[in-house]
């Protein structure tokens, strides 16, 4: 399949889509009907006007407090967005659309050829319409996502241009996403001048657009930086979007497919305050393209605080495996991470934000490696360490969370694997945030929410309002 033939198909119009549903509905048949975008225009009616009866009758009133630290500590804390998606509770962990991921692994379906993880394609239908889908809405969206995946010829020569033992892959997944936006099918909309309400409908056409090419973009990247420009052959459209994505980039192994479902589903939304999907909601906010939004939350994803962190995590292991050898006693483990907190570093990939238990994330990683590869060297320390360095933590008396985050496994099954290439990590973690993000930027717009634009204050403005003088 041609990688750059660009989609000149046209869009119905909204009432064609309301009509279509309605019929839909008066048929009885709603719930197994595969028309996502059909769904969304019988529900989204309904929420909206949920919402304007809930802000008419308690717009104004109060939900928490502000305070100075909250101000300066990034805002940690304060009550300020609205994600339908995802909601993450300190003692829970992530829920989406209310599920766990112990129940989301249960209830989402799995591969039909054996497979034992949720698709990431049941994750992103539960995102957006909070309903748990059948097996022929997920194979719908699968199909939709491998007729949508062509790239424009200018994103080809893009990538197939970029100094990629230079360029790091997530600058080149920023710049990919960013040239697809020509693509943007929401821009050529308002530019024609479509009704507001409208303005869902293309964010849901660009969404399912760009998520359907990340795959591409990915393995494009992966080949590239890391193969010699090895071509990546043609989307196979009888394949699910994970297994597409692992041949691309080479790997043919089923376990590893099955890895990366999991990986793509876990790491797809964490609510909406986060900096990946804060940023995107922020520009998408602008009535930026879907494109140049998401675009704007991988290079906050890029961060060394959010996204990089695996690869601490990995460098921290490899280090300790190296200098302690294979199967080293507890005690001289224990000792290497007292060493580690003693000259002022952190054991990375413990602790978290919001959280204030083991991240669920962490938890299903590690029954993944339980059950594939028990006797992995790396796999064994991961398991020490978590036996370990809680207490240790706990110790201290300063820590609110001594327990480990998804980043404390995630790199050492993937290096497991084959993928051992560290930098290339963040690519799979972008490709899965979309999920999350581009589900809520379709509600943001079906919502009608505002540019957003908080109140700032200067330090002495801050000070005269509580009365403080220096």
């Amino acid at each position: 399949m041609a990688l750059f033939r660009v989609s000149t198909t046209k869009l119905p119009e909204a009432s064609q889509v309301l009509q279509n549903v309605t019929n839909t509905v008066l048929r009885g048949i709603a719930s197994d009907s595969t028309d996502l975008k059909g769904i969304l225009a019988s529900r989204i009616p309904k929420e909206v006007e949920k919402v304007k009866n809930f802000r008419k009758k308690h717009g104004s009133t109060k939900v928490g407090e502000v305070t100075v630290d909250m101000m300066y500590g990034g805002m940690r804390g304060i009550k300020g967005l609205v994600c339908e998606t995802s909601s993450l509770d300190p003692n829970e962990g992530i829920t989406f659309r209310g599920h766990s991921i112990p129940e989301c692994q249960k209830v989402l379906p799995k591969s039909p050829n054996g497979g034992k993880e949720p698709q990431p394609e049941g994750l992103f239908w539960l995102l957006v319409t909070g309903e748990i889908p059948n097996r022929a809405q997920v194979d719908w969206l699968s199909k939709q996502w491998a007729q949508r995946a062509e790239l424009p010829s200018h994103v080809v020569n893009l990538l197939n241009n970029l100094p990629s033992q230079k360029v790091h892959p997530m600058s080149q997944l920023s710049a990919a996403i960013t040239a697809c936006n020509t693509e943007s099918k929401f821009a050529e909309a308002y530019n024609r001048g479509i009704k507001k309400s409208e303005y869902w409908e293309y964010i849901y056409e660009d969404s399912m657009d760009l998520i359907a090419k990340l795959p591409v973009i990915a393995a494009m990247i992966y080949r590239n930086t890391y193969q010699d420009g090895k071509g990546i052959g043609a989307i196979d459209a009888s394949k699910d979007w994970s297994e597409n994505f692992t041949r691309m980039c080479g790997f043919d192994s089923v376990e590893f497919t099955e890895l990366m479902r999991l990986y793509l589903t876990i790491h797809s939304d964490h609510e909406g305050g986060n900096v990946s999907a804060h940023t995107v909601h922020l520009v998408g906010s602008a009535l930026s393209d879907p494109y140049l939004s998401f675009a704007a939350g991988l290079n906050g994803l890029a961060g060394p605080l959010h996204g990089l962190a695996n690869q601490e995590v990995l460098i921290f292991l490899t280090k300790m495996l190296k200098e302690l050898g294979e199967n080293a006693p507890d005690e001289k483990v224990k000792e290497y991470c007292l060493k580690t907190l003693k000259s002022g570093q952190v054991i990375p990939g413990y602790g978290h934000a919001v959280l204030r238990k083991t991240d669920p994330r962490y938890t299903c990683q590690r029954e993944f490696a339980q059950k594939n590869l028990p006797n992995d060297p790396m796999f064994k320390l991961v398991a020490q360490v978590y036996k370990i360095v809680p207490p240790i933590l706990m110790e201290t008396g300063k820590v609110k969370n001594p327990w480990p985050n998804v980043d404390a496994h995630s790199g050492v099954l993937l290096q497991y694997y084959g993928m051992k290439e560290m930098n290339y990590y963040t690519v799979l973690f972008g490709v899965s945030r979309a999920l999350g993000v581009l589900a809520s930027l379709i509600w943001d717009r079906a919502y009608g929410l505002p540019i957003e634009r908080p109140k700032s204050m200067s330090t002495d403005d801050l000070m005269k309002a509580v009365g403080y003088t220096a």
